[in-house]
């Protein structure tokens, strides 16, 4: 950290749920919001040894995941996701990447850690809306492989008219600047929308520019945290990880939330069939 940035401003988690409204402003100040110790180690764990179990049975047809090659946009196993649970390799494809999408509502392990009653009272309190859950992943930066995740917003890929998606993001162990933490551009969600990743047609997904303009030029701010931390994301807020050199892995596990009185377009990539609608927290 330069001596020009400031450290992220971090709060207890609330017993409850509940934020305060020091938590209300520091979300819409600075676009994220650090809670510390939300998750107990014994779920942490039980998350990662469920993951482990997944992992181990990866569909022969498992396809890479990259944030910076596109022809992932092409491939069915891919935007087929969104009502399976699915593993996604590194590019080396030597260790999975990460798996998604619809854990949180088809696995009992990700969906009793998802649908902790404290986690609707967080969520409607920092943002009034009526909460759907709209997918989730278990995120593994393997050391030494860890793959990078370029800058981006989350609005890009889960876009709602208007906006509303909100990303929760669970530290499942310690994240830092060697293993590849997150870090964001603070106050730079107040920003417009730069692009958006929807189907062109029903085999083939693509990012089309909205907005040209440049990624903040004021330093990123390194969000280290403790295993059991978590980080939520407002949908427009620029942020990225690097890759993992270190020798400790980062596992991580996210849940994105919409509004269900925003329309969800029928072009975006990610899919639920009528018949699988989204739910909320109950």
């Amino acid at each position: 950290m330069t001596d020009t940035e400031a450290a992220p401003v971090r709060f207890a988690a609330p017993e409850d749920g509940v934020p305060s409204a020091d938590m209300r402003e520091a979300l819409e100040r600075d676009g994220f919001l650090i809670l510390e110790k939300f998750a107990s180690p014994e779920a942490c764990a039980a998350l990662m040894e469920r993951a482990v179990e997944i992992s181990g049975d990866v569909d022969p047809g498992a396809s890479v995941f990259s944030t910076r090659d596109q022809a992932q946009g092409r491939d069915r196993y891919f935007l087929e996701s969104g009502d399976k649970i699915r593993c996604f390799f590194e590019e080396d494809e030597k260790a999975v990447n990460k798996i998604g999408h619809a854990m949180h509502d088809l696995d009992p392990v990700y969906a009793g850690f998802s649908r902790d009653p404290r986690l609707e009272r967080l969520v409607t309190g920092l943002v009034p809306m009526r909460p759907l859950l709209l997918q989730s992943m278990h995120i593994f930066k393997h050391a030494q492989v860890g793959g990078e995740v370029t800058c981006h917003q989350d609005a890009s890929f889960l876009f709602t008219e208007p906006a509303s998606v909100l990303g929760l993001w669970f530290a499942l162990e310690p994240a830092t600047t060697d293993n590849g933490c997150l870090f964001a551009h603070p106050g730079a969600h107040r920003g417009p929308l730069r692009a958006r990743y929807r189907r062109v047609s029903e085999s083939e997904a693509r990012l089309e520019t909205l907005d040209a303009s440049p990624w903040p030029s004021t330093p990123p701010v390194a969000l280290e945290v403790d295993a059991g931390a978590l980080i939520v994301l407002h949908g427009f807020l620029p942020h990225f990880s690097g890759p993992n050199r270190s020798d400790r892995s980062r596992q991580a596990y996210t849940l994105h939330v919409i509004d269900g009185e925003a329309v969800y377009p029928s072009d975006n990539w990610l899919r639920r069939p009528e018949a699988f609608p989204l739910r909320g927290f109950v």
